[in-house]
């Protein structure tokens, strides 16, 4: 009983940590896993079989190709097409690059679309003249609900498929279709909402034509080489069942084969990988392998059985509601991590595949709830407040409990017609 008092003690330590953000997450995750070996909770060795290395390296894989893609000033190309495709006028803009952003971020991270999309949004906002807040509402929930198409598109579906053992082609086959109609009533919604802000009425006249897009190609071979290798990742990624490989190695390969056909440096491509995100999962898993190694996870599944009576239409629809609703507060990257226990022991009295399809649909969607839902939305907030366009708590949650709403009724439907 000790253990399990120490372990619980330690996770919410490092869960209220992660929640008040006094200090950095990674540092939090690192100490809520480090005190877990410490206090005796795991084993060294037991914490280092516990980290999920294919999440890892998935991750670390991508974030070296979207880096090396970085260079070539495809983002920028793309944003400046969709306004002179807009035609100059603000909402048919919006819509673009929502569109872009979306389908984007279904196949590199969301954090580095809204990263490389942000800047050209916020020229294109100054030479209309009108606030860039919502363009970079808009262009970051349609990141989060483009990301929940694909295996690789967001954070917490990564860790979903590693653990459930699903493979690219599956992901997307059960994904892809809610996320369509997801992104479909978000863009109508989004229209509705920014409608005022977006007027052509209040914004300057912008001559298109004089916007020469080709300039900001930077490096037409090294572009050439780089959608050559994204596109052959993204093939494997589809026959990942039939190569037998995991998504961990065809990242890496991609990675690898682009940084020598590109002669790239690694020192200068590495230095630009997110290594406090990777760092974080590690400390992450060490901290979720505490609460599991005592038995908690199973205590908590066992809760849920009887909440619902086992249920299965029932434990569905809790998960997917509560997952949006703690993934808004917490962050869904560590909820999803410590939710995937809890599924899995689910998954012993119950057919589990409704549950893992609502906890990536709960997780993904409920990040656009608040500022803090998902790690693309603290980005656009800072870049927004550096730009000298503060975007409030209070001002997100105005568009972020409807785009949530709608897009949970969506994805209830879709789970109770399809699965249950």
């Amino acid at each position: 009983m000790d253990q399990v008092l120490i372990a619980a003690g330690l996770f919410l330590i490092t869960y209220a940590l992660l929640v008040a953000e006094r200090i950095h997450r990674t540092i939090s995750a690192l100490l809520g896993g480090m005190a877990m070996i410490l206090f005796g909770v795991v084993g060294q060795h037991q914490a280092m079989v516990a980290v999920d290395w294919n999440v890892i390296f998935l991750l670390a894989g991508m974030m070296i190709i979207a880096n090396v893609m970085r260079e070539t000033g495809l983002f920028q190309w793309i944003a400046v097409q969709a306004v002179k495709l807009g035609k100059g006028v603000p909402i048919r803009i919006m819509v673009i690059l929502v569109l872009v952003t979306a389908v984007s971020s279904a196949f590199l991270d969301n954090v580095t679309v809204v990263v490389l999309i942000a800047p050209v949004t916020l020229f294109v906002a100054s030479s209309l003249g009108i606030s860039p807040v919502p363009f970079l509402i808009a262009e970051v929930m349609a990141s989060n609900i483009g990301g929940a198409a694909t295996l690789i598109g967001d954070p917490p579906n990564i860790l979903i498929a590693s653990a459930a053992h699903i493979d690219f082609l599956t992901f997307a086959a059960n994904m892809m279709p809610v996320v369509v109609l997801v992104l479909a009533a978000f863009i109508v919604l989004a229209v509705f909402m920014f409608r005022r802000e977006l007027s052509a009425e209040h914004a300057n006249r912008l001559d298109v034509d004089s916007l020469d897009a080709s300039q900001l190609i930077t490096d037409r071979v090294l572009l050439r080489k780089s959608l050559i290798v994204m596109s052959a990742t993204v093939v494997a990624f589809l026959f990942q069942g039939v190569l037998h490989l995991e998504p961990a190695t065809i990242a890496m390969t991609g990675a690898t084969v682009l940084m020598l056909w590109a002669h790239s440096d690694p020192h200068h491509v590495l230095r630009d990988v997110e290594w406090t995100t990777l760092f974080f999962f590690f400390g992450l898993f060490i901290v979720v392998e505490g609460v599991v190694a005592v038995g908690l996870i199973d205590l908590v599944a066992e809760w849920a059985v009887a909440l619902t009576g086992g249920s299965l239409p029932l434990t569905t629809m809790l998960l997917l509601w509560f997952s949006a609703l703690m993934s808004g507060i917490i962050d869904n990257i560590p909820y999803t991590a410590a939710m995937i226990p809890i599924v899995q022991s689910l998954g012993e009295v119950m057919p589990v595949e409704p549950l893992w399809w609502a906890l990536a649909l709960g997780a993904d969607l409920g990040g656009n709830l608040t500022i803090v839902g998902a790690s693309a939305n603290v980005i656009v907030v800072s870049l927004a407040e550096r730009s000298g366009h503060p975007i409030s708590f209070r001002q997100w949650l105005r568009y972020g409990v409807p785009v949530t709403v709608v897009s949970l009724l969506i994805s209830t439907v879709y789970l109770w017609v399809r699965y249950l």
